[in-house]
């Protein structure tokens, strides 16, 4: 099978990465599953796949965020999609920077993958929100940037945060984590 139609599919999720990669093969592509950097590392030494697609939250060290890091300096061509359930700009700005070509949050289908796939090149004709953003929106993101560098723990993003853990704990059941 040609490289570009190989796909490493980085996902925790059994269930979903089933989904997903049934999704993917009847559309012609040969799926190898991964769930941790490890399990990545010992990938890329046998296959050379020309597209990924990486959960930004994985059970275990590493996150996403070094999948994409590891992937890209393994092939700098491989158009590589990040899949998130908690989007927010800080990790869509450093999937991007790390080597990602596009950020989708969830939930996204396969139709979204390809697509994210296709458009590789920035869009200068993209069209720009006339609204601002909300202090909402802004604390949301900073929470969000917050937990992924502590590891989502919730007790050092609430110190880092400079709030208590109860009040922290009360805003992300008030929107969850997905």
């Amino acid at each position: 099978m040609p490289p570009e139609r190989l796909l490493l599919l980085i996902e925790d999720d059994d269930a979903f990465a089933r989904t997903l990669g049934r999704s993917l093969e009847r559309r012609g592509y040969r799926v190898l599953h991964a769930t941790r950097l490890e399990e990545v590392v010992s990938v890329l030494a046998s296959h050379h796949p020309g597209h990924a697609v990486v959960d930004l939250k994985l059970n275990g060290e590493a996150s996403g965020l070094a999948c994409v890091q590891h992937l890209h300096r393994h092939d700098p061509d491989m158009l590589i999609v990040v899949l998130t359930g908690f989007a927010s700009i800080a990790t869509a700005v450093e999937a991007v920077k790390l080597g990602a070509c596009q950020y989708l949050a969830k939930p996204s289908n396969t139709d979204d993958i390809e697509a994210a796939f296709a458009q590789v090149a920035g869009n200068p004709a993209v069209e720009l929100s006339r609204r601002t953003t909300s202090i909402k929106t802004l604390e949301w993101e900073r929470i969000h940037q917050t937990l992924v560098e502590t590891g989502f723990n919730i007790s050092e993003t609430a110190r880092r945060l400079g709030m208590h853990r109860r009040t922290l704990a009360r805003k992300l059941e008030k929107q969850p984590i997905k």
